[in-house]
């Protein structure tokens, strides 16, 4: 948080993993540390849930194996030690819950539907405000697991308590979401897909995604040769997963029964290659006839659904295999393998720098990349190009006499005292927003953006004197609504948890 620009759209409503850095940050560099003990749980978290997923489907030690598959996944240290895409690692937690949780409250017995929702509410709220584009992502691949699920079990009587979770998932994040959806038009998302965003210059080559064993702590690059990350899926997870293809394709032929765990397997592995499809150029027509995908930025990013897929599949090899000594030597002999190919991968690297002090990085070059680096998300279009350096001053006298003794400035909100021996102008060092109030004690000022302000700052007129100015950017409607919206889904599940708490502990009364 330290542009000094203002921080419009994201910036007040900040992804789920950051609610927790940084509050942290504020009371020190311990921020750091924090940051790795959450980026250390999203590897722990997502294994559990991974687990729980796939020991509905194929028992305790499938669980453990697809857990092993998901964690030491190639792209998954991508996420976390080359990427440090806080975001994204914490949504690797959040599919397999939604698809558990989804699965159960599909199939479950009518007195388990409430808390299936409940979970399942709370699983997409995770990934609503932990990583939106995933949800543009995975919200495809969760609708045709359930259709999967529907036309298998033919529970349709479950369809209204499957959509009253998704309404109640968008309630509870309704206060990041909302604003997310509406305030879109007030700020530029062309700079998101335009220059080195756009997606055309990032899609992998076969070579890639599955037979390089390159590693790199570098970027994504528009030419092959000048990529610094990798790409790869991994020898073994995608192997594994034509391998398991076969096996489940002969004992198809053989008992002409289609299974829950053949069913998902089959479905999860279609969903990681068609990841890895979209990933590589030959995908550009899907790109241009589906013009929302543009945001997505790297098509890469689909490799979240290769790790997905194929993770869960490894897991039925305890079906395949089951009560058969030499194929239970044969997991074990893969998931050593997997060890073995990803454990370089999940080595903490230093860099070219060497390692780094909490005051080294806030300080300096350092602190300025850190500053500047995202600057052009969701840029407000009152500015017409971004800032080219982090704020010097809160505020500035750019015409007339006066001087600035104090200045204060938080999130949302700044304190400016002005004295001016003449009448004339102050600039705040900050973006202008809608919703921003500015008053001088009880006097409403009026600020504005001259036609050669590049930057979109806010400029005051002002009259010789002392000036105690109080600025506070309010909230807009959509997010007034959605603050309510949430509070009173965050009301209602209170309840709901009441109310299970209360049956469990007297059956008698359900």
């Amino acid at each position: 948080m330290g542009y000094g620009f203002g921080y419009p759209l994201f910036n007040y409503y900040p992804p789920l993993p950051y609610l927790v850095g940084e509050g942290i940050r504020l009371v020190g560099y311990s921020f750091v540390a924090t940051a790795k003990i959450l980026f250390v749980l999203s590897f722990v978290a997502s294994g559990i849930t991974m687990y729980y997923l796939a020991k509905d489907f194929f028992g305790r030690f499938g669980g453990v194996i697809s857990s092993i598959f998901y964690i030491w996944a190639p792209y998954h240290s991508e996420d976390v030690y080359v990427r440090g895409a806080m975001n994204e690692a914490w949504a690797l937690i959040w599919f397999p819950l939604i698809l558990w949780s989804g699965y159960k409250l599909i199939t479950c017995e009518k007195k388990h539907l409430l808390k299936y929702m409940m979970i399942l509410a709370l699983a997409w709220f995770g990934l609503f405000t932990s990583h939106n584009l995933m949800v543009l992502i995975f919200s495809p691949v969760f609708a045709a697991w359930c259709g999967i699920w529907y036309v298998m079990t033919k529970k349709w009587k479950t369809l209204p308590y499957l959509v009253t979770a998704g309404i109640w998932s968008f309630a509870l994040a309704a206060f990041f979401t909302l604003p997310v959806l509406v305030e879109k038009s007030i700020v530029q998302t062309n700079t998101l897909v335009v220059g080195y965003y756009e997606y055309t210059a990032h899609f992998a080559t076969i070579s890639q995604l599955l037979f390089s064993r390159f590693w790199g702590y570098g970027p994504s690059a528009w030419l092959v040769d000048g990529d610094g990350m990798s790409f790869q899926i991994g020898w073994i997870h995608w192997g594994l997963s034509l391998f398991l293809l076969v096996l489940i394709s002969f004992k198809y032929a053989k008992n002409k029964k289609i299974e829950k765990w053949v069913a998902a397997t089959l479905f999860l592995i279609a969903v990681g290659w068609f990841g890895a499809f979209i990933a590589h150029g030959r995908s550009t027509p899907i790109w241009q006839m589906i013009g929302e995908l543009k945001f997505v930025q790297f098509p890469w990013r689909f490799l979240t659904m290769v790790i997905l897929g194929f993770s869960f599949a490894a897991g039925s090899m305890v079906k395949l295999f089951q009560n058969r000594v030499l194929g239970k030597i044969l997991i074990l002999v893969i998931l050593l393998g997997v060890l073995v190919y990803s454990w370089s991968f999940f080595r903490p690297e230093h860099g070219k720098l060497g390692p780094l002090t909490d005051e080294e990085k806030f300080s300096g070059v350092a602190w300025d990349m850190l500053q500047t680096a995202g600057i052009y998300d969701y840029l407000p279009n009152t500015a017409k190009t971004a800032p080219k350096a982090p704020r010097g001053y809160v505020a500035e006298v750019v015409s007339g006499e006066g001087e600035i003794p104090a200045a204060q400035l938080g999130t949302n909100w700044a304190k400016v005292t002005v004295y001016m021996q003449s009448a004339g102008t102050v600039r705040l060092n900050i973006f202008e927003f809608p919703n921003w109030v500015i008053t001088d004690g009880t006097e409403k000022l009026t600020q504005y953006v001259p036609e050669d302000e590049e930057w979109g700052r806010m400029h005051l007129d002002l009259s010789a004197g002392r000036h105690e100015l109080d600025i506070k950017l309010q909230n807009t409607w959509s997010r007034t609504v959605g603050n309510w919206v949430s509070v009173v889904a965050w009301a209602g599940l209170a309840v709901a948890i009441y109310y299970l708490y209360r049956n469990e502990a007297n059956p008698s009364m359900v």
